[in-house]
């Protein structure tokens, strides 16, 4: 498939990533609602995808032939805005009215309320399912895009997820559909496996897709597995990405507690100043 990207360095998506960070902990804040701790795990995810990987053109969002980006873990907003305001499809002042009243930045994702926004998402495991609509209306207009699909470990947990999973090789989508997993380990009643134990490398090895894992927190990690899962196969490919809740967040990371808790003042200027330091 063809792509309009030159390639972005890893230092470079690095600066990106911190920018988004502080995005999410300051929207979070000032609504004082919504989900920090799977936006921040998702983020090396997202940057490394919108900047390297998702054939996309932001001046032209409606552009047929771009690549869609389908968030089903739709709770994560707020890194789903911050990436969308970073690549340049709307302005980052927009950011600062998330989830206020008559703002276009509710708290899960509503087609045509911004640009870039590919599915009205926040009830889970529906991504993978819509994410072959796509793919089969595509293949019926002779069009190659592909589907970037960005699931939460705890949505796996739904049935429709392995359904879709079995759909996808079943109708020869292997090459549009791409999945991915922000391994993170903590969904919104606790950790996962204290409420459904999965071990989701084998489940998808299980069900026929081959499995690229990588830590969800190295750079280039991220961008080289998301490579590896742009070049053909003979299967359907889903990058499991180990994650960390809450990462760049001292207080936030692996703390159940901040899946949807807005930080206190003291706790966003400790949080910007710990995202300012970078990754530890």
């Amino acid at each position: 498939m063809p792509t309009t990207l030159a390639p972005v360095s890893i230092a470079e998506l690095t600066e990106v990533a911190k920018r988004v960070r502080a995005h999410i902990v300051q929207m979070v804040f000032d609504a004082q609602s919504g989900h920090p701790g799977g936006s921040l795990s998702a983020v090396e995810l997202g940057v490394s995808l919108f900047w390297n990987h998702l054939r996309c053109d932001p001046a032209n969002p409606e552009w047929p032939d771009r690549d869609r980006f389908i968030l089903s873990k739709g709770h994560a907003t707020p890194f789903y805005y911050s990436l969308l305001a970073e690549r340049g499809y709307f302005s980052t002042q927009l950011l600062r009215g998330f989830r206020t009243l008559g703002s276009p930045l509710q708290g899960h994702p509503s087609m045509g309320a911004v640009p870039g926004i590919e599915m009205s998402s926040g009830s889970l495991g529906q991504g993978l399912s819509f994410a072959i609509g796509h793919a089969l209306s595509g293949q019926l207009d002779g069009r190659d895009f592909r589907c970037w699909v960005m699931m939460g470990d705890g949505e796996l947990n739904e049935g429709q997820v392995w359904e879709a999973a079995q759909a996808v090789p079943h109708f020869g989508l292997g090459d549009r559909v791409i999945a991915m997993v922000d391994r993170n380990g903590i969904q919104n009643d606790g950790f996962g496996d204290d409420i459904m134990k999965i071990n989701p490398p084998e489940m998808w090895r299980g069900f026929g897709w081959h499995v690229i894992e990588c830590d969800g927190h190295d750079m280039a990690a991220v961008d080289q597995a998301l490579a590896e899962a742009e070049r053909s196969h003979d299967r359907p490919r889903v990058v499991v990405a180990h994650t960390v809740k809450g990462r760049g967040v001292n207080y936030m990371e692996n703390n159940p507690s901040f899946h949807g808790k807005a930080p206190t003042r003291e706790q966003l200027d400790d949080a910007l100043a710990q995202i300012a330091g970078g990754l530890k």
